[in-house]
């Protein structure tokens, strides 16, 4: 049976295998450039007043109101070590930033235009979705020195449909490596399931179980260049570490949910009110 899509079956079988597949050469330098310098533009028009701080390890207590409309919003979260103790940014904005998410893909010319693109599209047929929607898009900046740890996790933990279908899709902008704070994963444990979910409730957000302890070992650096593309099981373990380099690692990172026969979770800390389109629907 021929395959649908671009992958081949050796990506797949990888794919199944490990956990997650890299694709080099994903997005074309243009490509690349023009989405750089359209978040340029964006932080040039960003006010500083307007925005929250985001944290993994502190995620159930810094997580508010701005954080809850980002879903269908443009909206900027800065890096927990931006700030002096009297609130005032150590240095200027644009190195201060954290992301910016988390409806890119939704709003923004530019980044709806690489986010919808056929090639997008054919990687999900290849990957057997049916009817896919983007759930979220989020450009990172991983900035120099600052740039904070994101703690191991598991997507499926914070997008859930019934049954589990997440697929992240991360794009590297600029190299990265073990210095600027590579994504790390455990290969294979995507076959072991979901260990936690992530739960909006009427008093805020939790986690339904504690956060399981990993051996380090296990994991092992994903290095790649710029315009590579890191395809994520959303049942993977993995993580990133701070960068205590003197180079950012910008990153654009899309999450994908199928919505043919599978059931948007209403716990989710994602709760939109209008319903995101399909790319395509098969």
């Amino acid at each position: 049976m021929a395959l649908v899509g671009n992958l081949s079956s050796d990506n797949l079988n990888s794919f199944n295998s490990h956990g997650y597949i890299v694709l080099e050469s994903f997005a074309s330098n243009e490509e690349i450039d023009s989405m750089r310098k359209r978040m340029d533009e964006l932080l040039d028009g960003f006010d500083c007043s307007t925005s929250s701080v985001f944290s993994t390890k502190k995620q159930q207590k810094v997580t508010d109101d701005y954080f809850y409309e980002s879903a269908e919003k443009v909206s900027f979260f800065f890096e927990e070590k931006a700030f002096e103790d009297d609130g005032n940014l150590k240095q200027p904005k644009e190195l201060s930033i954290n992301k910016v998410g988390h409806a890119l893909h939704e709003i923004d010319p530019v980044f709806k235009k690489i986010s919808c693109s056929e090639k997008i599209s054919n990687l999900l047929r290849s990957l057997g979705y049916k009817r896919p929607v983007i759930i979220q898009s989020m450009y990172i900046f991983k900035q120099p020195s600052i740039g904070g740890e994101v703690v191991p996790h598991q997507d499926n933990t914070f997008l859930y449909t019934d049954p589990p279908t997440c697929t992240g899709m991360w794009l590297a902008l600029e190299d990265a490596t073990i210095k600027n704070g590579c994504l790390w994963a455990i290969p294979g444990s995507h076959k072991n399931g979901l260990v936690r979910r992530f739960i909006r409730g009427e008093k805020g957000v939790y986690f339904d179980q504690p956060s399981p302890s990993y051996d380090q070992n296990d994991f092992i650096p994903i290095e790649v260049k710029a315009g590579s593309l890191v395809v994520i099981h959303g049942d993977l373990i993995h993580q990133s570490f701070e960068n205590q380099s003197s180079k950012s690692r910008h990153a654009y990172s899309l999450h994908v949910v199928d919505t043919d026969g599978c059931k948007w979770a209403q716990e989710n800390w994602i709760r939109r009110t209008v319903e995101p389109e399909p790319l395509y629907a098969s």
